[in-house]
C-alpha cells in the first residue's frame, strides 16, 4: 500500500495535519498570522477594495475557481487537475494580489496531489509525473509566499512523487522539477534567515520539510549546495522549537535526520546539536508514542545511533515500552 510515510511505516502529514490557512488576502492587522478557514472556502474568488482593510468576494465566480474548489476532492481522476482552467486562476490570483499574496491557494492545489495519489495508494507513475510536470511550468513559488504555503507545497509535491526521478530521465521534466525544488528552497531560506525570525514558522512545518527533504535525497535528487543551505537554516528551528513538537513530530524529525545522514549528509556540530536538542523531547513523551513512531525511532536508532544512544536516557527509557520482557 502506498503511503505519505514520515518514517519506516507510518503517515505523518495525514488528514488531521494540513495545514489550514485564510484566503489569499493579508489585512494590516493580521500581516504574517494565520487564520483558521476551511478548504471548502479555498474556491472563492477575493480582492481587497483600496484603501480599506477587508476582503470581499468576487461576484462573478469563474469556471476555474470552480475547478480549483474541485481540485481539493482526492476522489476524482487525475485529468481534472491538470485542467489548465485551474492553472490560469493560480496565476491570476497571483499576479491580482501581487506583494500581498501568500501562496495559499498554491499549497492547497499541491496538496490536492498528494490527496490524489493517497487515494490511488501509489505515487505519481511516469505518465501523470510528465502531464503534471508540464502542467506546472508556471507554478512559481516566491519569498512573499507564508511558511505554511510553502511547507505544505514542498512536504505535498514531495508526498505525490512530483520529484522523484523516473528512468530513463526525461530532460524536460528534470528541468522542470530542478527549477521548482530550487524556488521553494530558495524562498524557505529566506524565510528562516529572516531576523528578526518570522512569527508563523511553527513546529509542524518544521517536522514537514525535514521529512519532505529526507524524502528527497533517498529518492535521488543530488545534495545541491542550495539543499545543503535549506537544511543549515532550518537547523537552529529544530533546536529553538524543541519542546513544541509533540510525539509524533519527535519520531519523524529523528527519522528523518537518520534517512538524511544514511544518505550522504554531513554531522556537523549544527546538526549534531539539533539532534541533542531533540533526544531529551523523547521520555517526557514516552506514553504518547505509538507502535508507527517507536518503530521509526528504533529504525533511526539502529542505523547510526547505537552507539552515541548509550549516553541519552531518552531513547534508553523507552526501550522497555518497545520490547517487554
Amino acid at each position: 500500500m502506498y503511503r505519505t510515510s514520515a518514517g519506516i511505516s507510518g503517515q505523518y502529514a495525514g488528514p488531521g495535519n494540513d495545514y489550514n490557512q485564510p484566503e489569499n488576502c493579508t489585512t494590516s492587522s493580521r500581516s504574517g498570522r494565520y487564520r483558521h478557514a476551511t478548504v471548502k472556502q479555498w474556491h472563492n474568488s477575493t480582492r481587497t477594495t483600496p484603501g480599506r482593510n477587508e476582503c470581499y468576494h468576487s461576484a462573478g465566480a469563474s469556471s476555474s475557481h470552480y475547478l480549483l474548489h474541485r481540485s481539493v476532492n482526492p476522489a476524482q481522476n487525475f485529468n481534472a487537475l491538470i485542467n489548465h482552467e485551474i492553472m490560469a486562476g493560480l496565476v491570476s490570483k497571483s499576479n491580482r494580489f501581487g506583494d500581498r499574496y501568500n501562496g495559499r491557494p498554491h499549497s492547497q492545489y499541491a496538496n490536492s496531489i498528494k490527496k490524489y495519489t493517497s487515494v490511488s495508494k501509489r505515487p505519481l507513475n511516469r505518465a501523470e509525473q510528465s502531464q503534471l510536470i508540464n502542467f506546472l511550468q508556471t507554478f512559481t513559488a516566491t519569498r512573499r509566499w507564508h511558511w505554511r504555503s510553502l511547507t505544505t507545497t514542498l512536504h505535498s509535491f514531495t508526498s505525490a512523487g512530483v520529484f522523484t526521478p523516473h528512468s530513463p530521465v526525461d530532460r524536460r521534466v528534470q528541468l522542470t522539477q530542478t527549477t521548482l525544488l530550487s524556488t521553494l528552497l530558495d524562498a524557505i531560506i529566506f524565510k528562516c534567515n529572516q531576523k528578526p525570525e518570522v512569527r508563523d514558522i511553527d513546529s509542524q512545518g518544521i517536522a514537514n520539510l525535514l521529512w519532505a527533504m529526507a524524502k528527497l535525497v533517498d529518492n535521488g535528487p543530488e545534495w545541491t549546495p542550495e539543499f545543503q543551505e535549506a537544511m543549515a537554516a532550518l537547523l537552529p528551528h529544530v533546536i529553538a522549537q524543541r519542546k513544541q513538537f509533540n510525539a509524533q513530530g519527535i519520531a519523524n524529525l529523528l527519522w528523518a535526520m537518520a534517512k538524511l545522514v544514511d544518505n550522504g549528509q554531513e554531522r556537523t556540530p549544527e546538526f549534531n546539536e539539533a539532534v541533542a536538542a531533540l533526544l531529551p523531547q523523547v521520555n517526557p513523551k514516552k506514553d504518547q508514542f505509538d507502535p508507527q513512531h517507536i518503530a521509526s525511532l528504533l529504525w533511526a536508532w539502529r542505523n547510526w545511533w547505537i552507539t552515541d544512544m548509550n549516553r541519552h536516557r531518552g531513547l534508553k527509557r523507552l526501550w522497555p515500552r518497545c520490547c517487554p520482557t
